[in-house]
């Protein structure tokens, strides 16, 4: 078994060449060493005028082979694009380190390897990629996406942040806060917005671009006669999710109030539906596994300027991934079709499971009223959102403007956000 340390490469320095043990050890850095020859293990060391918490200091195990792939040269690297150049049909997965050395000085750990390349990596870059669960759930839970805090109607007004229009506008630590906001907790208000139709606009060219629809970019919602959408309308709207009829749903909701109903209803409705689902798996174990897994035909058929639409999606009502952490909640009354392409065993279980399910979210949900020059912005990938009846009347209709974001578009300029404040 091929192996080669730091230590012993210093080993065969004459004594007098080099310092005595102790003075060595407080200016030591890293050292390194292969293993089954298959991977890499980097020890630090940190000096007497270093201050470094057990974890930092932990050996740091890499594969061999993605060391390799990751090598950062502009050989195997294009730094303006940030990515790699590896032509693969020549890579070989069965690299191996033929000379291992570390540069103290530098903090770099360099490896020579068996298809005659040289890497150099710095310990920072290693420390920040390292094979560890902490680093990883670190990563994860911060900069890869900020891990949400599931909350209960009760604690709606702790844990729903208020933003200024202006310093979201102009400001990036405000707009990286509010963003935050969104991922944590799946919704944030806006105040203080000018009382104009392009406010949502504004917002969503902030963070990216706004997601267009079926029904365009920005969207009127206001009771309109012939309306060809149950939000189109003063009755109550009963809590639900946008747009689950798309495969690639619409990720969070900005809308705009103009003007806002006199009477006594037109109060927004908002429930954390992953914090429904935990109820769920809590109390009703059997029927959260039925609303997971069984494939629920969603559906909007019906026209918007003259263009005609059938859109149908397959999915469940709470949707996991390989984790079982949530991805996305699925829930319209009226945009469930008629069509069920299930078992006929899977029907009534379903029906049974849902009906829990709508209950607990019936009785968990908020209700508040915005008020002119208010945005609210709620994720619409976990949040169901609703509305109770209003009257209009001819000095006063409630007029509602809104768009889409998605969420790749907002963890992209979080990611901005983060890194730039943090100095990179």
């Amino acid at each position: 078994m091929f192996k080669r340390t730091l230590n012993q490469l210093i080993n065969k320095i004459p004594p007098s060449n080099f310092p005595t043990l102790a003075n060595w050890q407080l200016r030591r850095f890293i050292s390194a060493t292969v293993e089954n020859d298959k991977f890499v293990v980097v020890l630090q060391s940190n000096s007497q005028t270093e201050s470094s918490s057990s974890s930092s200091l932990a050996p740091l195990k890499f594969p061999s082979v993605w060391l390799r792939d990751n090598c950062c040269c502009s050989q195997c690297f294009h730094p303006t694009s940030k990515s790699r150049k590896h032509d693969w049909d020549k890579f070989d997965v069965n690299v191996r380190v033929k000379q291992l050395q570390t540069n103290e000085q530098t903090k770099q750990l360099i490896i020579d390897w068996s298809d005659n390349h040289r890497s150099v990596y710095d310990l920072k870059w290693l420390q920040e990629r390292a094979f560890i669960d902490a680093r990883r759930q670190e990563y994860l839970n911060d900069f890869y996406r900020p891990k949400p805090k599931h909350w209960s109607g009760a604690d709606f007004d702790k844990v729903t942040e208020i933003f200024d229009f202006h310093d979201v506008i102009n400001t990036d630590e405000v707009l990286k806060k509010w963003l935050e906001a969104l991922a944590i907790y799946g919704v944030a208000i806006i105040r203080n917005s000018p009382i104009e139709k392009t406010v949502v606009r504004q917002l969503a060219e902030r963070v990216g671009f706004i997601r267009r629809t079926t029904y365009g970019e920005e969207f009127i919602v206001q009771s309109k006669p012939g309306a060809k959408n149950v939000a189109y309308l003063s009755d109550p709207l009963p809590l639900h999710t946008d747009l689950p009829y798309y495969e690639y749903k619409p990720s969070c909701n900005i809308l705009h109030c103009m003007v806002q109903s006199k009477s006594v209803g037109g109060s927004n409705l908002l429930v954390d539906a992953f914090h429904i689902a935990d109820c769920m798996r809590a109390d009703y174990p059997e029927d959260y596994k039925i609303l997971t897994q069984t494939l629920v035909d969603w559906n909007d058929i019906g026209s918007e300027d003259d263009k005609h639409f059938h859109n149908i999606w397959r999915a469940p009502v709470i949707c996991l991934d390989n984790d079982g952490n949530y991805t996305r909640i699925n829930h319209s009354i009226p945009q469930r079709d008629s069509h069920f392409s299930v078992p006929l065993d899977a029907v009534i279980p379903w029906y049974e499971a849902y009906a829990k399910f709508v209950r607990l979210a019936r009785e968990d949900a908020h209700s508040f009223k915005t008020k002119p020059g208010d945005v609210l912005t709620f994720n619409n990938i976990r949040l169901l959102h609703g509305r109770t009846g209003y009257d209009d009347t001819e000095e006063n209709v409630r007029y509602i403007v809104g768009a889409y974001l998605d969420w790749d578009i907002i963890y992209s300029k979080l990611r901005v956000l983060k890194t730039q404040a943090a100095g990179f």
